[in-house]
């Protein structure tokens, strides 16, 4: 394909994917009031009815709104995430199918188990942080004391909620890094055996910085699995160094230094198909006249 063909292609999945992100928006704009709202909702009323104010209503797990366009923004908000979301699915397709003509069948089977393993991570992550949210607030809220009815806005408790949600996310994605790493000879078992003591500091640092709540409960539910997963990783890199050493040994490559040159095989390879007969008949001389 040549350059203008390829922008082409770009052009029309790209419209082809914000089309399924934009009917994704619709559903969950629609959804908002069906369970969605609800759900986005639960862990605020989960905690104890003394820490939130009562309304006029009676109704004591509403979210305030203080501004004339804060509903309707919050509710896009909500929808467009939400979207995004559910037409995953449909839109990464059709990132996979612009990428994937330019790779090799082992770079596509590779791609896609980073995909999958990443998209697994993420979700794991964030189903974790969405049930730790009811803990969390529940400690965070009851250090005001009893005397203290809290009151929060739709705009910054949605804004705590997807910063928790992208929070745990992305920190579960750090340990696939390092099987990546691994995969493409960058990063050795050896090393990460050796910092495995470090490794588990720094991801406990890591996540007592990242967590918004900055309260013990969460750095330890959002440091644990992350340790565990970093553990993981390093098994991965062991099997991984162990099979590349089996190879390097068979090929008569364990021994040699970086710098060294690999021993070449002049053995001839087969050829797949027979080569065509070679014509010796002889080749008739030019004849040349003088006059």
């Amino acid at each position: 394909m040549t350059l203008i063909a390829h922008l082409k292609e770009l052009r029309n999945r790209v419209a082809i994917a914000l089309l399924f992100i934009l009917l994704g928006t619709a559903v969950c704009f629609w959804w908002y009031d069906h369970g969605l709202g609800t759900f986005i909702r639960a862990p605020y009323c989960g905690i104890p009815d003394s820490n939130r104010l009562e309304t006029a209503t009676g109704d004591d797990c509403r979210l305030l709104v203080t501004t004339v366009f804060d509903g309707a923004l919050i509710r896009l908000k909500i929808a467009f995430i939400g979207g995004v979301v559910v037409s995953a699915p449909f839109w990464l397709y059709q990132v996979w199918g612009f990428i994937t003509p330019g790779l090799k069948r082992n770079e596509k089977r590779y791609g896609v188990a980073f995909v999958a393993a990443s998209t697994s991570l993420f979700a794991l992550g964030a189903v974790l942080a969405y049930f730790s949210l009811k803990a969390g607030l529940t400690l965070l809220l009851g250090l005001a004391g009893d005397d203290v009815a809290i009151a929060l806005t739709a705009q910054d408790y949605i804004g705590f909620v997807i910063s928790i949600l992208l929070a745990f996310g992305v920190s579960f994605e750090l340990p696939l890094i390092a099987v990546v790493l691994n995969l493409i000879g960058v990063l050795s078992y050896a090393a990460l055996s050796k910092s495995r003591r470090w490794i588990y500091f720094l991801t406990i640092v890591f996540a007592a910085f990242i967590t918004p709540t900055q309260d013990p409960f969460t750095m330890l539910l959002m440091a644990g699995p992350m340790c565990v997963l970093f553990e993981l990783a390093i098994q991965i890199a062991r099997l991984v160094d162990k099979r590349r050493a089996r190879r390097a040994a068979a090929e008569g490559l364990a021994g040699l230094d970086d710098d060294e040159a690999s021993p070449l095989d002049a053995t001839p390879s087969r050829l797949d198909h027979a080569p065509s007969p070679i014509d010796t008949s002889p080749i008739d001389e030019p004849t040349t006249t003088h006059r």
